[in-house]
């Protein structure tokens, strides 16, 4: 059966951005990249799904953005985990456990 792409939800989203995060500074596409990388291709976060997600956790004060220069000598904005987004991933991860117990529960897995 050939692997399909698959919508995310914003909160999982978040989820992902944030553990993506966690062990080293990224760029947007860096870190859509490495969700599509470490996913085996089965999930891939477009661009107009991304940067929104992205300047909400900004927002939220869970993540931290500046502007580097990438490893191909261009200027982007990099994105880092900040104290308070790393204490909200220890909670959105218990709360992922969570979800997903549930739901395979009902499925049946």
């Amino acid at each position: 059966m050939p692997k399909t792409k698959s919508d995310l939800l914003q909160g999982t989203l978040d989820l992902l951005i944030l553990k993506t995060l966690e062990l080293e500074p990224m760029h947007g596409w860096g870190i859509s990249q490495r969700i599509q990388q470490v996913s085996e291709d089965v999930l891939q976060v477009n661009q107009g799904s991304l940067y929104p997600a992205l300047h909400r956790l900004e927002e939220q004060g869970w993540v931290s953005a500046s502007w580097k220069t990438s490893e191909n000598n261009r200027q982007a904005k990099y994105y880092e985990l900040t104290k308070l987004g790393r204490s909200q991933l220890v909670d959105e991860k218990e709360n992922w456990v969570r979800l997903s117990t549930a739901v395979a529960r009902i499925v049946g897995a």
